[in-house]
């Protein structure tokens, strides 16, 4: 009989993405320091080091140079210097540029780098492993674990060898019990354990309602010709206009390659709107599609975006534990950047661990360690988000005067100014019914630029073991046709990147939903859109999702 074994760690870390992998080297460079020992662990789902991470990405290396000071890391080829930036709005069939000066300063990028996140998690990865940090990749953090005083005391990994009802099968291998003091969650956006702490504890008690995004992007390589390293170009309008908040990016790279991605805010009312859609859209504008003619696709996926910013914040600790990165929710929405941040929250968490380690805990309290949200309030990481704390309640609602209090709060008043405001619907409560607004119609694909959902999501190298438990659950089998096909449409099947809901019709001519879990990307859209929160998203068997190649 198969039994559950259990190991210990001082530390176990859960996501190996910039968050959880700065934990774990400041953690193990402190204790070097201290010439004490510390036994840390990172468990991450996908199969090897970054294979799903996914960003657009640029990074303010900042954080990166106070945790790894001797590395020549911008010499490498993991970063392109931001030398140009293009801040454009789009109508149709013309743009127009919209001057530096103008811009307020969080959305400038002088001394930043274009990267490549899912290489660059690897390469930190592989520091951690050289201080001494074991990282276990393929293998789910699917639970927490709970002592007898309701403190989380480590986490439950995922099963092998399930079958699709959730039987075992004679490949059938117990998850592992990691047993733990400080268990440090770094799932990043909307992560599975992450957003049962938070229910447990009600973290959320007194905050804003999170706000969420879907990040598209694809990778492409282009005509050398048309290659312009280290040129940024944001954009803002058209396809979105008025049907979504968001906007959309093209980042040059070395080596003629160039990201191209949108982002869309999930609070958007239609439920006519495909994000994948606009996006390909999007790539049809002359400017983004003059520089992309030619060239070739080379990968695609899609993540969701924790964007609510320090208003929306959770309480960051818990009997047993702390948030770090995305998963508590620290991206600077205003900058459109998260990875300097996360590794701020992991260099913070480290020291913060560390300190409780020395004083034998005698400065934590009912085993919660308080000192972590005291560092965090007296950092730059709070004094940043301070700053732009009212950014996506401006630009959500108030579109025409969004810029201009940016401006005024960011450039003008430095954050210091008084005024909160309120954000308490969630994004899943915005939807209007199908026959109150006009279909959005999309043109075909023309397989050149603009795709469809089938073919990119082979460029993600997704993959699943055959006949594994469907990791998607619908609590109610009943309400997908009775709600949201009858009164929504069925979003479902636009506001997923990866065509994975799907209405069909059974031999009596009734509707069902069927879905098709093996192209699931992990971007967890549905789990936070669905209109009754009806769909739960729980992480697949380890190893299993996207394999994304430096994305």
């Amino acid at each position: 009989m198969h039994q559950e074994e259990s190991v210990y760690y001082d530390v176990v870390i859960v996501g190996a993405g910039p968050s959880g992998i700065s934990t774990s080297i400041k953690l193990k460079q402190l204790a070097i320091d201290k010439k004490i020992d510390i036994k840390i662990c990172v468990i991450e789902k996908s199969r090897s080091l970054g294979d799903h991470i996914l960003s657009g990405a640029i990074v303010d290396i900042t954080a990166i140079r106070e945790l790894l000071p001797n590395c020549p890391f911008e010499e490498s080829e993991l970063f392109t210097i931001v030398n140009e930036e293009r801040f454009l709005y789009f109508k149709k069939n013309k743009y127009f540029n919209i001057p530096n000066f103008l811009l307020p300063n969080c959305l400038k990028n002088d001394g930043c780098y274009i990267t490549r996140l899912g290489h660059l998690v690897k390469w930190m990865g592989n520091k951690a492993e050289a201080l001494g940090v074991d990282i276990f990749t393929g293998f789910a953090a699917t639970d927490l674990l709970y002592n007898d005083k309701n403190e989380v005391c480590g986490i439950k990994t995922g099963s092998f060898g399930l079958d699709r009802e959730g039987e075992k099968t004679n490949y059938f291998q117990p998850g592992l019990n990691i047993l733990s003091k400080n268990t440090v969650l770094a799932e990043g956006s909307r992560g599975n354990l992450g957003k049962k702490v938070i229910e447990h504890f009600n973290l959320n008690e007194g905050k804003n309602q999170q706000r969420y995004a879907i990040g598209i992007k694809e990778l492409w390589k282009i005509d050398h010709s048309k290659s312009r390293p280290g040129l940024v170009i944001h954009t803002i309008g058209w396809p979105l206009c008025d049907k979504a908040n968001g906007g959309a990016f093209l980042y040059n790279m070395n080596n003629d390659l160039v990201s191209v991605g949108m982002i869309v805010d999930l609070n958007y009312s239609n439920p006519w709107l495909s994000p994948f859609k606009e996006f390909q859209s999007y790539k049809t504008h002359d400017v983004i599609h003059n520089i992309l003619e030619n060239g070739k696709r080379l990968s695609y996926g899609a993540k969701s975006i924790t964007m609510g910013g320090l208003l929306s914040l959770p309480k960051l600790y818990f009997k047993g534990g702390i948030l770090v990165g995305c998963d508590a929710g620290f991206l600077n929405s205003s900058r459109l950047k998260g990875i300097h941040t996360a590794v701020k929250s992991g260099i913070i968490a480290a020291e913060s661990i560390m300190e409780s380690i020395l004083l034998g805990n005698s400065n934590m309290k009912n085993n919660e360690l308080v000192i972590y949200h005291e560092k965090f309030k007296k950092s730059f990481l709070h004094k940043e988000l301070n700053k732009s704390r009212n950014f996506k309640q401006w630009s959500s609602k108030y579109k025409l005067i969004a810029l201009l209090m940016t401006i005024l709060e960011q450039k003008i008043l430095m954050g210091y100014f008084f005024w909160n405001l309120c954000s308490k619907k969630p994004d899943n409560c915005f939807l209007k019914q199908a026959n109150s607004i006009d279909q959005i119609i999309y043109q075909k694909p023309d397989n050149k630029i603009t795709f469809d959902i089938e073919s990119s999501v082979f460029l993600s190298n997704t993959h699943y073991e055959k006949n594994e438990p469907i990791h998607l659950k619908i609590n109610n089998k009943e309400t997908p046709v009775l709600i949201n096909l009858r009164d929504y449409a069925g979003p479902e099947s636009r506001y997923c990147p990866a065509g994975v809901y799907k209405f069909i019709k059974d031999e009596n001519g009734r509707y069902k939903i069927h879905i098709n879990s093996d192209n699931c990307l992990h971007c967890k859209t549905c789990d936070i859109k669905d209109i009754t929160q009806n769909i739960t998203w729980t992480p697949p068997q380890g190893g299993s999702g996207p394999v994304y190649n430096g994305m």
